[in-house]
């Protein structure tokens, strides 16, 4: 029974016209065509041709489930249980409707277990690799306290500010990055097939080379003799590097405070962090979580080892009795005016919404830097490049210039 309820429905393509008898057509899933144009009369729609997707023409769908994926869920549930459609039909619309099979056979998982009288935070907590300990947690807190609909809308938008957090981190971190490796494949390719053909030139010259170009012939023939060795040594320390942040939280402590205070990329670390830890806190909070449980789901949220510690230290402060402003800036990490925020949030009781503006600060923030880091980095980036490839090309040149002057 459970299988024919996760069996994926047909494609079927439509043409009709609207209430003003315009044109319309699309795609929809469902069991046979009687049932679609059922559904699009219901819509306002006259059907006029309707035939199920040929095979001939079907792309591979996707399956892979991106975080993403999830922040849309949330919205669209949100929006739906807003306009008071029922949970479970909810999940059928959204589950059946959706473009990503994966996501299609999660979505309608979780309904099959709802249908059968488990509560929506524990089907969500089934799939732990989509759904973390804090999105589980806030959920079974609207459970519990009867304002589902409302948390789902806090759920959502904290999902979408999280995803757009981390979009602009990569967006600052990959635009370096993709160019080095750039460079250095170009060198490497240099280095392999270019300079041997100046070397062959010049050992017809007979005359000494000069010593720019000698380190750069030299640099050529290690290449040629141990380019794998080079290769498979950087792409050894990369994957090494990965798997040591995974699988060691002493080496993801040290690789993280040493990345916060690389200049420039530094800040933009920091300031992410705390935009995280006071969005995360603050939907926390709002959903009417205790602080201290609220700061050992906030831990895990910061992205990053080192504030993830902080909020720990935070958190068994505030269980002895601490006030969260004085416990925050024992750890020397957030900015006086986030202790101040958060100060006037425990005095006035609105911590969650001066947690909600620092959020906002901050996010603004992180992505002014990202912005003015990009324009920094583009003409160092071209001044390294011209210095490394006009490096290259005057030492195979220098030999030729010397005979030139010597003539």
């Amino acid at each position: 029974m459970a299988e024919k309820a996760l069996k994926q429905p047909d494609l079927f393509v439509w043409t009709g016209t609207d209430k003003r008898g315009v044109k319309v057509k699309g795609q929809t899933r469902g069991s046979n065509p009687s049932l679609i144009r059922a559904d699009l009369r219901k819509q306002g729609i006259n059907p006029l041709k309707v035939r199920k997707q040929s095979n001939l023409f079907k792309k591979t769908e996707k399956k892979t489930i991106i975080p993403k994926d999830i922040a849309v869920f949330f919205r669209q549930l949100s929006t739906m249980m807003a306009a008071g459609v029922p949970l479970v039909q909810s999940f059928e619309i959204i589950g059946r409707g959706h473009e990503n099979a994966g996501m299609r056979e999660l979505l309608l998982k979780i309904k099959a277990d709802v249908e059968s009288g488990t509560t929506l935070s524990e089907s969500l907590a089934k799939h732990p690799y989509h759904f973390d300990a804090l999105v589980v947690s806030l959920v079974n807190a609207g459970e519990q306290a009867g304002v589902l609909e409302a948390l789902l809308d806090n759920i959502a938008t904290y999902k979408e500010k999280t995803e757009a957090l981390k979009a602009k981190i990569k967006k600052a971190l990959f635009y370096p990055t993709a160019v080095i490796i750039v460079a250095f494949i170009v060198t490497a390719i240099l280095l392999i097939f270019v300079v041997p053909q100046f070397e062959q030139l010049f050992n017809n010259f007979g005359a000494d080379l000069p010593a720019f170009t000698r380190v750069v012939v030299n640099m050529s023939e290690f290449m040629q003799a141990y380019w794998w060795l080079v290769f498979g040594i950087l792409i050894g320390t990369g994957v090494g590097f990965i798997q040591g942040k995974r699988r060691s939280r002493r080496f993801a402590r040290m690789l993280d405070r040493t990345v916060l205070k690389i200049p420039i990329v530094g800040p933009i670390m920091h300031k992410a962090a705390v935009a995280r830890f006071a969005r995360t806190l603050s939907t926390m909070f709002t959903a009417g979580v205790p602080l201290v449980e609220a700061l050992e789901s906030v831990a895990g949220a910061t992205g990053n080892v080192v504030y993830s510690d902080a909020t720990l230290m935070i958190r068994d402060s505030v269980a002895t009795g601490q006030q969260l402003q004085f416990a925050m800036s024992q750890t020397g990490l957030f900015p006086n005016m986030v202790e101040q925020m958060v100060a006037i949030g425990e005095e006035s009781g609105a911590l969650d919404s001066m947690l909600s503006k620092v959020a906002d600060f901050f996010e603004q923030e992180v992505d002014d830097a990202v912005d003015a880091l990009s324009s920094l980095l583009e003409p160092l980036i071209m001044s390294i490049l011209g210095i490394l490839i006009g490096g290259l090309v005057v030492a195979m040149y220098l030999p030729i210039f010397k005979m030139g002057a010597a003539i």
